[in-house]
């Protein structure tokens, strides 16, 4: 299986491409072909927007400090001051301990990054796991049954099965002529959400 990754730029290419997730199938004659049988292969599609960056907001009232003494070996201020610091982010229930500096001040300001660090990786895990599964649910199987819209070679011809629109001129629609097929899918979702209320 090969994958190909595009980005597309631009003000609102999202919300026009989105409905070309699906599976597309190719029906075209090889030049190879000596019978002139037509072979037909499915490509599978995902349209998915750009992840933002990931923000992460810590409420104090989340998160509770312990302080201990530092343990280990080192100098002076092991096992005497109550420098170590502990940081329980009650929410998520992770916690994270510092006793690198002799300062209480400098150990909770160093769990502090190091809480952020950890909850932006969860953050991030939990964004990546959305976006599979939206991949996943917008792809399918990648089976021909499934297929969203046919290129029929042969034909000169594009039919879009979700909406029943046919059209000629696969060059030119090929090569970028798509204005009318995206608007008609666009017309349609649009009506389809306004009738389901959502």
């Amino acid at each position: 299986m090969t994958v190909r990754i595009a980005m597309i730029e631009g003000r609102g290419a999202y919300s026009k491409l989105k409905y070309e997730s699906g599976v597309h199938r190719v029906q075209r004659v090889p030049a190879t072909e000596a019978q002139g049988r037509i072979h037909t292969s499915t490509v599978t599609v995902s349209v998915m927007p750009e992840a933002e960056d990931v923000d992460v907001q810590i409420n104090p009232a989340d998160i509770q400090m312990d302080v201990m003494r530092s343990t280990g070996s080192g100098g002076q201020s092991v096992n005497t001051t109550d420098s170590a610091v502990r940081l329980t982010h009650k929410p998520s229930g992770l916690v994270v301990k510092c006793q690198q500096e002799k300062s209480q001040l400098k150990n909770r300001a160093m769990a502090l990054k190091m809480l952020r660090a950890k909850l932006y990786e969860m953050e991030l895990e939990k964004q990546t796991q959305a976006r599979d599964a939206a991949r996943r649910s917008q792809v399918g199987t990648g089976d021909r049954s499934e297929k969203i819209r046919t290129y029929n070679f042969p034909q000169d011809r594009l039919t879009d099965h979700r909406i029943g629109l046919t059209r000629h001129n696969l060059p030119g629609i090929l090569d970028g002529a798509l204005d009318e097929i995206i608007e008609s899918l666009r017309a349609h979702f649009q009506a389809e959400s306004l009738k389901s209320g959502n």
